[in-house]
């Protein structure tokens, strides 16, 4: 048995078994383990440092999420957008695959919270073959992202197979893994998956840090086992309260995931989803926190901010207000407020620009 498969194995999934350590009563959070699972494994629990902090608060279960009378438990219809059993075919040209049930840590802000890791999310071969047999008859999917729970969690044999088969259906060009365990159980990242892997390019990686703690040594070292055999790596972050609505929170931890070679892709607004509600911010409070980022740092530590539309309506990007007037005066404000002006006047007509102009693309 490999390391990360005994710290797997050696998960909580009782409060009892946490709360012991920190001196709480247990007893307001068994009702909402047994409603939402818990698991976490001892490496994240280590990360830890008190009761209530950013760690906690997405690890451990809290009474919030049983008063949660605003958000639906499919805000995204998910469910109405699946074909077939575990495949969202959302936007035209890709989908969404979903090939394991279970995560390393259950997150207490998931978006899939209403089956991830309970008996309502069933995956098994035939689910993956149905899956496979969509893509297959829709040659428009050029682009499948694998996910769950976490693809991560299935042996590299199990994984491997679904990777060729992909790779077998000559419309499939791009495979992304969506995968939280590069942060919550690093020691996964074994060379052999590594190994493993880097056969099946282009195959891109989008993880998922959402506070600078999380960003340790040990994810390091997976981060860097990926990046280094050609697997690019994104990270999408939540915007949670408690967690990382701080902007200068939010700074460091896009600044330090660059010292790892992961690229901030999204920032998302936390998704309306039942039993979450506590976790989320105003969309002002997000827009500050982009402000705080464009201008006062690199340009590649910025993500889009989006949220994803109620409804299965897809990514929706938002931006501070730095175009303030469009027309032949263009009005510009930067990071510092300050306003620019830029003259569209100028620029030819579309008719008369020459042929040759184009002829570059």
């Amino acid at each position: 048995m490999e390391i990360w498969q005994k710290l797997l194995q050696a998960s909580i999934t009782r409060p009892s078994e946490v709360t012991r350590r920190f001196g709480i009563d247990p007893r307001p959070l068994e009702a909402v383990a047994e409603r939402y699972p818990m698991r976490i494994n001892p490496y994240y629990l280590g990360l830890i440092r008190s009761v209530g902090d950013p760690i906690w608060r997405q690890a451990i279960p809290s009474e919030e999420e049983l008063h949660d009378a605003v958000c639906p438990a499919d805000p995204l219809d998910e469910e109405n957008q699946s074909p077939v059993p575990n495949l969202v075919h959302r936007y035209p040209d890709r989908a969404l695959f979903l090939v394991c049930s279970e995560c390393a840590m259950y997150c207490r802000f998931c978006t899939r919270k209403r089956k991830v890791g309970g008996e309502n999310m069933v995956i098994d071969q035939k689910s993956i073959d149905g899956g496979l047999d969509y893509i297959r008859s829709h040659p428009e999917i050029r682009d499948v992202i694998l996910s769950g729970g976490d693809p991560l969690l299935l042996s590299d044999d199990r994984l491997e197979a679904i990777l060729k088969g992909l790779r077998a259906i000559p419309t499939v060009e791009i495979i992304r893994i969506g995968s939280r365990v590069p942060v919550v159980l690093p020691q996964r990242i074994t060379p052999a998956l590594v190994r493993m892997l880097r056969r099946y390019h282009p195959l891109y990686l989008n993880t998922h840090f959402n506070h600078p703690d999380e960003v340790t040594e040990t994810a390091a070292k997976a981060c860097a086992r990926l990046a280094d055999v050609g697997i690019p790596l994104g990270n999408q972050s939540v915007l949670l309260r408690g967690v990382n609505d701080d902007p200068e929170v939010m700074k460091a931890l896009m600044q330090k995931l660059l010292t790892i070679r992961v690229k901030p892709y999204y920032i998302y607004q936390a998704d309306m989803v039942q039993g979450t509600n506590h976790f989320r911010t105003s969309v002002e409070e997000g827009l500050a926190v982009i402000q705080s980022l464009r201008g006062h740092t690199s340009g590649m530590a910025v993500p889009a901010y989006v949220i994803d539309a109620p409804g299965g309506g897809g990514k929706i990007p938002l931006l501070p207000e730095y175009l303030q007037h469009l027309g032949s005066d263009v009005v510009l404000k930067n990071y510092r407020g300050d306003l620019y002006h830029y003259d569209n006047s100028a620029a030819p007509p579309e008719e008369k620009r020459s042929v040759a102009a184009n002829d570059h693309y």
